[in-house]
């Protein structure tokens, strides 16, 4: 029997012929996905569903897909998938992460050429009759400082296009390497010096923990006077009142904006202003890429569906079925280590190393360095995923390196992650025993056992007594419930580190307890995308 597949948005007529011409019985419903009732009675029949933006899929929806196997997003973010709840049914979810990156960086040229020469208030005026030529006195923008926050695929696509412009470009993004930024043709910068050196300042980063509110009242106040603000990736980014204040008062001069704190945004302060261009999120609004992710989700829905092929999965490595019960732990396990390192390293990565020992060297090594990759830059990129993983981090210049050996220690098989920046070499090791689950076995060289929780909490310090009861209390005084508590130390009086996993994130006025004692010479919060005990 064929697979049904249900599109309940607007897609490419392109995309549904793919899905018959791949055998998938296809109903297409463009409509549907707005009526939530309806899409919920029908969604059951379906093996497959291929949505964009209009079509929520809910905890509730996914409940009642008793047969759905695959969720289609044409498009890069899927805010609007619950993925835990997904990943809970065994439904894998999928993206087009690269489908829609010219366009996006296109919009954001035109945004900066329409702030630059006041396009849209000059074409209200001159309709209206009026013909004010010299109220509509622009910039060039030749010759000016634009400043990318976030190089990334975009980021550096619109680098490139400014550069092409002969604008000079500095760029902020803790993934871009030296050798990067030459072969682009930017200067690599600290954030504070991007912000008092830029004319304009164009925004694609995604939205992490690190990246919210980056445009704020603080750093709006160490930009130029006159600068002006492109922000076409997510609208979290900016506080949206700081932004206001500061075009009111003139320190910034103009802003393109595509995307919102709320969407839709049906009112907002910044509408009333004429110094800004808003638009209503057309950053992947072009016929071509709309083109090109319809297609990409139904070639890879069918693939997945009539094969068993996995592509650009968001929740799910690209591994095959007869592997998948022995790799799926150590998969696990890979990006876990991953995820390590990338939550306590802060400066930039310019080398991955990852030693793949006894065991694991026989296993499928690329979709286990895929999930190792995926983890280490996961927390300052969102939305990556195990296949788009390796690419993200060749756009940044990152040399990645494996290597295979045979058993050299107790365990049968283990991954060990080393990364290298300008300063310093961090690596950490982890295996699986057999119920399935990472574990940690060396971090920095030292040996410890630590089983992996969804919150943990990373300390090192100075080898002197009276530590680990001084951490216990501390937590205890504060509510913080230890469910697991591992010790690893260099030698006697030398370099300590402690991993407690906790029932709950560490609070913040904890961390600053912690770190206020002279003896902690660090204490990071970690979270590790496992399921709590």
């Amino acid at each position: 029997m064929a697979p049904r597949v249900l599109v309940s948005d607007k897609l490419s007529p392109t995309a549904v012929q793919i899905f018959k011409d791949r055998g998938v019985e296809v109903d297409y419903l463009p409509d549907l996905g707005k009526d939530k009732d309806k899409l919920l009675e029908l969604i059951g029949q379906y093996d497959g569903l291929a949505i964009r933006s209009a079509t929520k899929a809910t905890e509730k929806l996914i409940a009642a897909a008793t047969n759905l196997k695959v969720i289609g997003r044409a498009g890069i973010g899927v805010d609007n998938v619950d993925i835990p709840a997904a990943s809970r049914r065994g439904i894998i979810v999928m993206n087009t992460p690269f489908g829609n990156s010219i366009t996006t960086a296109e919009h954001a040229i035109a945004l900066m050429f329409a702030v630059a020469r006041q396009l849209p208030e000059a074409d209200q005026s001159t309709r209206a009759g009026k013909w004010e030529k010299n109220r509509f006195m622009g910039v060039e923008i030749t010759g000016k400082t634009l400043g990318v926050i976030g190089c990334g695929n975009i980021g550096s696509i619109v680098a490139t296009r400014a550069i092409g412009l002969k604008m000079h470009v500095v760029a902020f993004d803790p993934f871009l390497s030296e050798g990067r930024a030459e072969e682009l043709g930017v200067e690599k910068v600290e954030l504070d010096d991007l912000l008092a050196r830029a004319d304009f300042i164009s925004l694609h980063t995604p939205m992490t923990d690190k990246t919210r509110n980056i445009i704020n009242a603080e750093n709006l106040a160490k930009m130029k006077d006159g600068v002006r603000i492109i922000n076409c990736a997510r609208g979290g980014l900016i506080v949206e009142k700081d932004l206001v204040a500061a075009l009111k008062s003139g320190k910034v001069a103009g802003a393109g904006i595509d995307v919102f704190e709320v969407e839709p945004a049906t009112e907002s302060e910044l509408f009333n202003l004429p110094n800004v261009v808003c638009t209503p999120h057309l950053g992947a609004s072009t016929s071509e890429a709309q083109e090109n992710v319809a297609i990409q989700v139904a070639e890879q829905m069918a693939d997945y569906l009539i094969k068993g092929a996995v592509s650009n999965a968001i929740n799910m490595p690209s591994i095959t079925a007869e592997e998948a019960p022995r790799l799926k732990p150590f998969v696990k396990l890979a990006e876990v280590l991953g995820a390590f390192i990338g939550q306590v390293t802060d400066e930039p990565i310019q080398e991955v190393e990852i030693l793949f020992d006894g065991s694991t060297a026989a296993m499928n090594i690329r979709a286990l360095m895929s999930a190792a990759l995926a983890g280490l830059i996961r927390p300052q990129v969102s939305d990556v995923n195990m296949v788009s993983a390796p690419v993200m981090v060749k756009e940044r210049g990152i040399i990645v390196s494996e290597v295979k050996r045979d058993k050299s220690g107790v365990f049968d098989g283990y991954i060990k992650i080393t990364v290298r920046t300008t300063t310093r070499t961090r690596s950490i090791a982890g295996t699986c025993f057999s119920d399935g689950k990472p574990r940690f076995i060396q971090i920095k060289g030292i040996n410890l056992d630590a089983e992996v929780g969804q919150h943990m909490l990373y300390t090192t310090n100075n080898d002197t007594p009276g530590m680990i009861g001084w951490l216990g209390t501390v937590c205890g005084e504060h509510g913080v419930n230890i469910a697991n508590f591992s010790l690893g130390r260099e030698r006697m009086g030398g370099d300590a580190i402690a991993l407690l996993y906790l029932d709950e994130r560490i609070p913040d006025a904890v961390l600053d307890v912690l770190r206020a004692n002279e003896a902690i010479v660090q204490a990071r919060p970690l979270v590790f995308d496992v399921a709590a005990d």
